[in-house]
C-alpha cells in the first residue's frame, strides 16, 4: 500500500510526542500491507471500525488517538482523512471526513 501524506502523521506526532512510535509502527505496517478489502485489515487490526466509502478507523496507542483514512484498494492506496485524539473524533462525523 502507498500511504499519503506522512506530513500528515508527521506534524500530528510533533505536537503529540507520546504517539510517535505508534503512528510510525502504523505506517511502516500499512505501508508493507497489501490489503485487498476491509477483512484483511481486520484481520491484523481487530479493533478497526470499517465505515462508508472505504474508510477506516484505527485506534492509536490504546485509543488515545483515532486515524481515519480511506483506501482505494485497487490501486493500493491509502490516504489520511483525520487524525485527532478520542475526545476531538467523538465532535466529527467520521463518515463524511
Amino acid at each position: 500500500m502507498r500511504v499519503i501524506a506522512k506530513k500528515i502523521l508527521r506534524e500530528f506526532w510533533d505536537i503529540h510526542e507520546d504517539c510517535e512510535q505508534q503512528i510510525e509502527s502504523w505506517y511502516q505496517e500499512a505501508n508493507n500491507g497489501e490489503w485487498k478489502n476491509p477483512n484483511q485489515i481486520k484481520q491484523e487490526y481487530p479493533s478497526i471500525s470499517i465505515l462508508n466509502d472505504n474508510r477506516v478507523v484505527f485506534n492509536i496507542k490504546g485509543n488515545t488517538y483515532r486515524l481515519i483514512v480511506k483506501i482505494n484498494y485497487d490501486y493500493q492506496m491509502i490516504w489520511i482523512r483525520y487524525i485527532g485524539t478520542h475526545a476531538e473524533y467523538d465532535k466529527i462525523n467520521a463518515n463524511e471526513i
